[in-house]
Order: structure tokens, then C-alpha cells, then sequence
């Protein structure tokens, strides 16, 4: 799965199918006219939010329906976090990719839970650690069987509030796990608290942030995306519009053959999973 560039995109939090599906056959329609390989991404749950009002999606059964119905509808390859060591099997059964949240990235139990379904998994860099801190998680997951493993790059805490992205962490990061590194480019812009005590988020710096971490050399993107970001349930205030995105991914690629970087699709490889 991770190996060769790719991008990791789709709503926050899933919603309706029709809404889903929109994202999903948008993010379709791009792989097949860049050969680059997309993941849609949606979580059944968001366990972390700020309050306890906030939408946290429609849960593990249901969610996992609508990706289910995604997938089978677009041929994408699915990916979900999950929050609890129970949540593995299930999600496993239906997501391609596992992923790991930011909060939880030290949590043993949940480490070996992902590792042991078999499948990939990616795991979001905790916001207060270091790139080499990152080694002991990914061993984890490892000897519980992952058999690849990707760790994501979101951003770290700079005061109250904030978030900087080190370009620097993506080759160290890659040289303590020996892991391929990616890079969110959504939550990088969170300022935790900033909405009424809500993350709120300046995504108007999503491009340069993105255009910067390819030139420093991420081995892929994960973006989360929506075609009314204003109207999503969950990180509304930092996701990029769907409109935008194709734009911006073409500057990726840019970027990336004029930096001589492999290309995210060699002949050879074939089509597109």
C-alpha cells in the first residue's frame, strides 16, 4: 500500500452516502486521470472531540456499511481509524488501511490490536513528539504482525493553540522507523480551542504547507476534504474544498518530477488497485 506516493483523502467524519460518495467518486475520477494511487478515508467515529455535543458520525457498524458501500461503488482502497482494541477486527474487515489517531499513537494495546488483523496501518504522529519517539510505535505495531507500516506528519504543538510543521521531521522520521512518512496537510492547520473552545483552523495555508512538505520529501498526503466544508460535522474550519484539491494535487506532481522524485505510478506497476 505505501509503497510509492500516494494520496490519503476524504471527509472527517462519514456522512451520508450520496454526500460520501460524491467525495469518493471526485477522488476516483483524479487517480485515473494522474495514475496516482487514492485512498478514501472516512471515520465511523470521532472519539476525540473537543465537546460532548459534537457529531461524532454514525458509528462502528453503520459506518463501516457506508465504506463498505464506497468501496464496492468505486473500487477505491478504504481507510478508517479506530479508537479501542475491539474496533480492529471489525474495521479490518471492510478497510484496507487501519489507522492509528494522533492521541492515541502510544497506546499499546491498540497498537497490537491494528498490528494483529494483518492489514496496514498508518499512524498519526502524536502532536508533543518527537520524530524519534516515533520508532518505539512503530515496533509495536510491527512484531503484532502489521505487515507495513506509515507514519503521518501533523503538525507540533508551538505554544497554546498552535501547530508548526518541521520540514526537517519527514527525513527524520523516515531514518528512526524506517517507515514511509506522510504528510496531513488538513490538520496541520488546526488551532486547537480556536472556535469557542472547538478547533477552528486556517486552511487558507493548506497549499503552501503541502507544496513545502513534497518539495522536503513526504512519501505521500493525507487531506481531508469536503465539497461544502462549512457544512461538515467534524473539522469543517480545516479541510481543503473538494474543488481545490485537484488543483493542488497537480502541483504535487509538478513538484514532484521536477525534484526527479520516482513517479506515483511506473508503467510497469500496472493499474491502479
Amino acid at each position: 500500500m505505501f509503497d510509492r506516493f500516494l494520496l490519503v483523502a476524504g471527509p472527517c467524519a462519514l456522512e451520508g452516502h450520496d454526500l460520501n460518495l460524491e467525495i469518493a467518486r471526485a477522488l476516483a475520477t483524479l487517480a485515473s486521470e494522474t495514475g496516482l494511487r487514492v485512498v478514501f478515508k472516512g471515520s465511523f467515529d470521532k472519539a476525540n472531540r473537543a465537546r460532548l455535543e459534537s457529531p461524532r458520525g454514525p458509528g462502528m457498524e453503520a459506518g463501516l456499511h457506508l465504506l463498505a458501500r464506497v468501496a464496492a461503488e468505486t473500487g477505491l482502497p478504504i481507510l478508517t481509524d479506530i479508537h479501542e482494541p475491539a474496533q480492529a477486527a471489525p474495521a479490518a474487515s471492510v478497510a484496507d488501511v487501519l489507522q492509528i489517531p494522533a492521541f492515541l499513537c502510544r497506546q499499546t494495546d491498540l497498537l497490537a490490536a491494528a498490528g494483529e488483523t494483518g492489514k496496514p496501518v498508518n499512524i498519526k504522529k502524536g502532536q508533543w513528539m518527537a520524530p524519534e519517539e516515533m520508532a518505539a510505535a512503530v515496533d509495536k505495531l510491527r512484531v503484532a504482525g502489521a505487515p507495513q507500516v506509515a507514519v503521518t506528519e501533523r503538525g507540533t504543538m508551538l505554544g497554546y493553540g498552535d501547530l508548526v510543521v518541521d520540514m526537517r521531521s519527514f527525513e527524520r522520521t523516515r531514518a528512526a522507523t524506517d517507515a514511509p512518512v506522510l504528510f496531513d496537510g488538513t490538520h496541520s492547520v488546526q488551532r486547537a480551542g480556536a472556535d469557542r473552545g472547538s478547533s477552528g483552523g486556517d486552511p487558507q495555508h493548506i497549499p503552501a504547507l503541502v507544496r513545502a512538505a513534497v518539495a522536503a520529501g513526504c512519501d505521500g498526503l493525507y487531506l481531508e476534504t469536503h465539497p461544502r466544508p462549512a457544512t461538515a460535522p467534524s473539522d469543517g474550519l480545516t479541510m481543503l474544498a473538494l474543488k481545490d484539491l485537484g488543483a493542488l494535487v497537480r502541483d504535487v506532481l509538478a513538484i514532484r518530477d521536477a525534484l526527479a522524485f520516482p513517479p506515483a505510478l511506473r508503467p510497469s506497476e500496472g493499474p491502479l488497485p
